[in-house]
């Protein structure tokens, strides 16, 4: 095992190795990890069958001095065993009653993502102006972050908090002043933050704003299909089904045989049918004969003797309402 510490406080073994950057000083990590006692094959603390594991932040939430030390030597994706002796572990008391006093302890764990949030804390310590003279590739960086924790969020389903990162990110690349090729890479950026935001508003049911957003990164990209398609989903749900069928046609046409899309539309026509019907059933109840009402014998009575010219004298009202006793209230006349 390679000597990590130079002390042979940590020992570390790849059994798997990353790529990319190694992980930097106050980074956010997302990692899988067991941890065991020497003779034992169950851990004593482990987060592996966590569907999604929490993200910590280096130097605030990982409070073993070794896995942190073991962290800022992994790359994105790797695997790698770690050796932990007294002084980086749970020093010579231990951590009763499942720690025993001057244990060496072994962690195997996995680096699934990281996310260098130093550098956001750094830029949002500075002032306005000061963050208009941030580097261009810098600042592109911490937007691109905050976009990332946002994807974090929406995976835990925390959508309000994925909402107010990618906003954060949003507020970042639109407030930058700049031109030409500088402008290309933050609209590239730009794009997937609105189109993160379009889809963040239809989880929160908020139409309105998917479709402000969809429209938005439309104007960067105008034949963008996963823009058109959050369009018309905003459509749908805002029953507007003359524009979400034009969206969704013209996503269909940039992306042919994708499934979400062609699916939307089937359910769009499935919408439409059914509106339709309950159009058709509720002008059949407007326009429906009416119903008969105790008034209509005295009217046939009126016209025949119209026909025959003789002077109509209407039944007394004792009279009327005798014949037709029978009839329900809700038909009187």
């Amino acid at each position: 095992m390679q000597d990590v510490t130079g002390d042979r406080g940590v020992l570390k073994e790849v059994i798997r190795a990353g790529a990319g950057e190694v992980v930097p000083q106050d980074a956010s990590v997302l990692v899988k990890y067991s941890g065991y006692l020497e003779y034992m094959d169950k851990p004593f603390d482990t987060n592996w069958y966590r569907r999604n594991p929490r993200l910590m932040k280096l130097g605030e939430e990982i409070t073993l001095q070794g896995m942190e030390v073991g962290l800022l030597t992994m790359k994105k994706g790797e695997l790698a065993r770690f050796l932990y002796t007294p002084s980086y572990a749970y020093g010579a008391l231990g951590c009763p009653p499942l720690i025993p006093p001057n244990a060496t302890v072994l962690f195997e764990m996995e680096l699934l993502d990281f996310l260098d949030s130093a550098e956001c804390d750094r830029f949002f310590d500075l002032t306005p102006e000061q963050q208009d003279t941030f580097p261009l590739q810098k600042m592109l960086k911490v937007a691109n972050t905050e976009r990332e924790f946002g994807n974090y969020l929406f995976r835990q389903k925390r959508f309000m908090d994925a909402r107010e990162r990618y906003k954060r990110a949003s507020l970042i690349l639109c407030r930058r002043p700049s031109s030409g090729d500088e402008q290309c890479q933050i609209d590239a950026a730009k794009l997937l933050v609105f189109l993160n935001l379009s889809f963040t508003y239809l989880k929160l049911e908020r139409p309105v704003r998917a479709l402000t957003y969809g429209e938005k990164a439309l104007e960067i990209d105008e034949r963008n299909a996963k823009a058109l398609f959050r369009c018309g989903q905003a459509c749908l749900s805002l029953t507007e089904y003359g524009k979400a069928r034009d969206f969704l046609v013209r996503a269909q046409k940039e992306q042919p045989f994708n499934h979400d899309i062609n699916n939307e539309l089937k359910k769009l026509a499935s919408c439409y049918r059914d509106y339709m019907d309950k159009e058709k059933e509720m002008c059949c109840r407007m326009f429906a004969p009416l119903s008969f009402s105790p008034v209509e014998p005295e009217i046939k009575g009126f016209r025949a003797h119209i026909r025959r010219g003789d002077a109509y004298t209407p039944l007394p009202p004792r009279e009327r309402s005798h014949r037709h006793s029978c009839t329900p209230l809700s038909h009187g006349g």
